[in-house]
C-alpha cells in the first residue's frame, strides 16, 4: 500500500550561515552548517526522519558525489514506511496493524492474524470463512515436488531443504513471476501460505525416514500440520487441542516483526521483482542463521550445557566474566521484558500439563529469576526475548531442535508476504541498492606477473 509522499526537501541550500536557524521556532527541519565551506542547509524532518537523499546537495564543489549516511546494519537507517507492524521497544509494545498482540493470542487464530496482517483489517466472519477454505486447498504439493524433497540426504537440516524446496515452487508455478498483477499475487500468497506447514512436516518425516502424510482438509492450520508430522497407522489423527491451540498462538506471536533480517531479505530480493517463491526462500536463509531464527536452538544448547538447576549460578559468574553469553535474553530492538515472551511462558503451562514438565523449565526459571535481579543484567537491560521459553515448549511437543527455525518460518511466511506486497505497492520504492565507502586500492597500473612480488633495486646516489 502506498503511504502518503515525503516532502522532497532539499530545496533551500546555501543559506547564508548567518541566517541560519532565523524564525524556524517549531518549524520540522533541520539546520545544517557544513564547517568544510560554511554553507547552511535546511534539511525537513518527517515523521521523526530526514531523507537521506536530502544530504546529496551537501558539497564541497561540483566534482563531489555528495554526503552519505553510513549505517552499518542499519541501526539507526528506516529503509521503507510500512502500516504493518509497531513495536515500542522501550515500552515492551507489539502491535500488528494496530491490534495489541496480547489480545490477538487471546482471541484470534491464526489464519484470523494472516488475514489481518496481510489485509490490515481483521476479517468478517464470510470473510474468514473463505478465506480458510482457499488456504486449505493450496495445502496439496505437486507430487514432483515430493520427489524434489526425497532427494535429499537422512541427515540434511531441515531448514536447508526447506528454502530449497521453496525456491524450487518457481519452477512449478512459472505465472508467479506476474509480480506486479495483483490477482496471481494474491493466489501466490495463499499458496505460500498453504503450503509451508505441508513442506515443513515433510522435511521433519523425512528425516525419520517416515514416509509423507497427505493434508487433511477436515482440520485446522494447527491441526493438520500435526497430523502430517505424527500420524502413523491410525484412520484418522486426532490432535490434542491444547497443544493445537498453543501452537496456533506461537504462530501468531511469530508472523511479523516489523524490519528484521529476514523481512529486510523478503524485501531487498522482492525489490528486483523476483518471484515470491524465490523472495521467500531467500527469507527463509536469513532466517537460518543462529543471530536470527535459529536463536531458540542456541537457548535449548545452553540448557543442555548448564545441566542442571543448582549449576545456574556459576554459568552467570561465567556470563559476567565474557566467557559465554546468555541466550534468549536481550533483543536488538526490545529493552524492556518482550512482550511475546510473557505470553509464551503462560502458553507454557498449558503444555506442560499435558506433557509433562520439561526438565529444562527449572533452569530456565532459575536463569530468568537471577538475570531479572542481577543489576548486571537489569542495567544492560537483558530481559527474556521470544526465543527463550519457545525452543523448550516445541521441544516439549516433541519437536527436535533442528525442526524450531523450520516452525518459525511458517507463520513468519505471512509477515513476509506482508511486507513484500506492501514493498511491491509503494511507489517510493525502487530496486534494493545501498551505496558504499570505499576503502581500497586508488588507483594504480598493472604490473606483469614476472615482476610481482620484484623488489626494484635501490638507485645509486
Amino acid at each position: 500500500m502506498p503511504g502518503a509522499r515525503w516532502p522532497e526537501g532539499g530545496e533551500n541550500k546555501g543559506i547564508a550561515a548567518d541566517n541560519l536557524g532565523k524564525g524556524t521556532m517549531g518549524k520540522e527541519a533541520l539546520s545544517i552548517v557544513d564547517q568544510r565551506t560554511q554553507a547552511a542547509y535546511e534539511i525537513p524532518i518527517h515523521d521523526g526522519t530526514i531523507r537521506a537523499m536530502d544530504l546529496r546537495q551537501i558539497k564541497t564543489g561540483p566534482e563531489d558525489f555528495g554526503l552519505m549516511s553510513y549505517d552499518p546494519a542499519f541501526m539507526n537507517t528506516a529503509s521503507c514506511r510500512s502500516s504493518i507492524t509497531f513495536i515500542d521497544g522501550d515500552k515492551g509494545i507489539l502491535r500488528y496493524r494496530g491490534y495489541p498482540i496480547e489480545q490477538l493470542a487471546e482471541k484470534c487464530s491464526f489464519l484470523e492474524v494472516a488475514y489481518l496482517v496481510l489485509s490490515g483489517e481483521l476479517p468478517t466472519e464470510p470473510q474468514l470463512k473463505e478465506w480458510v477454505a482457499d488456504i486449505t486447498h493450496h495445502t496439496m504439493l505437486h507430487e514432483t515436488t515430493k520427489k524434489f524433497l526425497e532427494g535429499f540426504r537422512h541427515d540434511a537440516h531441515p531448514m536447508g531443504m526447506l528454502a530449497s524446496t521453496v525456491a524450487a515452487l518457481s519452477t512449478v508455478y512459472p505465472e508467479s513471476r506476474e509480480v506486479l498483477d495483483p490477482k496471481v499475487r494474491a493466489l501466490q500468497i495463499r499458496r505460500l501460505i498453504g503450503k509451508m506447514p505441508t513442506i515443513a512436516a515433510y522435511t521433519y518425516r523425512h528425516s525419520l525416514g517416515y514416509p509423507y502424510v497427505y493434508p487433511d482438509n477436515e482440520l485446522s492450520y494447527t491441526e493438520n500440520f500435526m497430523n502430517m508430522l505424527w500420524k502413523m497407522v491410525e484412520p484418522k489423527y486426532i490432535a490434542n487441542p491444547v497443544l493445537a491451540r498453543a501452537l496456533d498462538i506461537l504462530f501468531i506471536l511469530h508472523a511479523d516483526h516489523e524490519q528484521n533480517c529476514s523481512a529486510n531479505a523478503m524485501r531487498s530480493v522482492g525489490s528486483s521483482h523476483a518471484d515470491p517463491f524465490l523472495a521467500t526462500a531467500a527469507a527463509a536463509a536469513a532466517l537460518s542463521g543462529p543471530l536470527h531464527g535459529g536463536a531458540n536452538e542456541e537457548v535449548l544448547k545452553m540448557l543442555d550445557e548448564i545441566g542442571s538447576k543448582d549449576k545456574v549460578p556459576a554459568y552467570i559468574a561465567k556470563v559476567k566474566a565474557g566467557e559465554f553469553k546468555l541466550m534468549g535474553f536481550g533483543h536488538r530492538i526490545y529493552k524492556n521484558y518482550d512482550p511475546r515472551a510473557r505470553i509464551i511462558k503462560w502458553a507454557a503451562d498449558k503444555v506442560f500439563e499435558v506433557t509433562g514438565r520439561n526438565p529444562k523449565l527449572e533452569i530456565a526459571l532459575e536463569l530468568e529469576r537471577i538475570a531479572l535481579e542481577d543489576e548486571y543484567f537489569i542495567k544492560r537491560k537483558l530481559y527474556p526475548n521470544v526465543d527463550f521459553y519457545s525452543g523448550i515448549i516445541y521441544q516439549a511437543m516433541g519437536f527436535q531442535p533442528a525442526m524450531l527455525t523450520v516452525l518459525f518460518a511458517i507463520p513468519r511466511t505471512v509477515g513476509w508476504l506482508a511486507q513484500w506486497q506492501e514493498m511491491l505497492c509503494d511507489a517510493e520504492q525502487k530496486i534494493a541498492r545501498p551505496r558504499q565507502v570505499f576503502t581500497g586500492q586508488a588507483a594504480r597500473d598493472f604490473v606483469p606477473l614476472e615482476k610481482r612480488g620484484v623488489t626494484a633495486a635501490p638507485t645509486a646516489a
